[in-house]
């Protein structure tokens, strides 16, 4: 549609197609868990929200900041970026070894958190079977320097490949620790609070996707939490097999689910910004 904005990436970005895959749940635990394992900037979280009694609302809201950012008019993603940096910059945690009262919005906290998404949607994705060349990869930690502008980061401070990406990960690694809260986030998300009848849904379905997430990280992670996961070609495997099981779930059908990001981009911009794999490349 001629004139019609296409938002922060557009339809062109590696982003735009990379966002739409199903995967991207998978990749969004993961984050959780890597998050968690900064003590500083888990406990923004933990001392700030009840997290066990809201984490599914937690994990929305992120998953909505995700979409709108991604599909919505470049407005309502500028509109999304002021919101949190508004929330962000009302809120403290305090050490309670210390006992120093910092912000959440330091800008330390803020590229943790980042990196940790990118890293996991970037991560899972290409683990699955979605294709990426090394440069489309690159490219798509570039474009992330526009969401990591959005929260109050520095662009030219943010990791812009993955190269880069990956000497930050070398340099914050001694700040990492599973602390209280992250054992507190590990047993949520191994048994997250369920309606009675759903329990058996929980085991069979949840569990998967948390042990799989869980898996996907980094060998380093594994040895914080102290909890082994299978050989990392086992892992590729096991996420190359839930990328082709939701694949197959027809997109329209996925879509539906609120509130409707993609859908609402293709109305304002037409059909051909449907995101799909195979226009990477062209």
């Amino acid at each position: 549609m001629t004139g019609a904005d296409p938002g922060l990436f557009g339809p062109e970005s590696v982003t735009w197609q990379l966002h739409g895959d199903p995967v991207m749940w998978i990749a969004g635990v993961r984050a959780l868990y890597l998050q968690a394992l900064h003590p500083r900037a888990v406990r923004g979280v933990m001392q700030n929200s009840d997290f066990r009694r809201d984490a599914w609302g937690r994990l929305m809201r992120t998953a909505d900041f995700v979409g709108t950012t991604t599909y919505g008019t470049t407005e309502a993603a500028e509109r999304a970026g002021a919101r949190v940096r508004k929330i962000h910059r009302m809120l403290t945690a305090t050490d309670p070894d210390t006992g120093e009262r910092y912000g959440v919005d330091e800008p330390a906290l803020l590229m943790w958190v980042h990196c940790a998404e990118i890293d996991s949607y970037l991560q899972v994705a290409r683990r699955s079977g979605f294709r990426l060349t090394d440069a489309e990869a690159d490219r798509y930690v570039a474009e992330h320097r526009q969401s990591a502008r959005l929260v109050g980061l520095d662009p030219v401070a943010v990791p812009g490949n993955r190269a880069e990406m990956a000497a930050y990960f070398e340099k914050v690694h001694p700040d990492l620790a599973a602390g209280p809260e992250a054992r507190e986030v590990d047993d949520f998300l191994l048994r997250p609070p369920t309606h009675p009848l759903l329990v058996p849904a929980r085991e069979v379905l949840w569990r998967r996707v948390a042990h799989l997430a869980y898996a996907s990280l980094p060998p380093y992670a594994h040895e914080l939490y102290g909890r082994p996961a299978p050989a990392p070609a086992t892992v590729t495997r096991q996420l190359r097999l839930a990328g082709i099981l939701l694949r197959r779930i027809p997109a329209r059908v996925r879509w539906q689910l609120p509130p409707k990001h993609i859908l609402r981009a293709m109305a304002r911009l037409g059909p051909d910004a449907r995101p799909a794999p195979y226009k990477l490349g062209r």
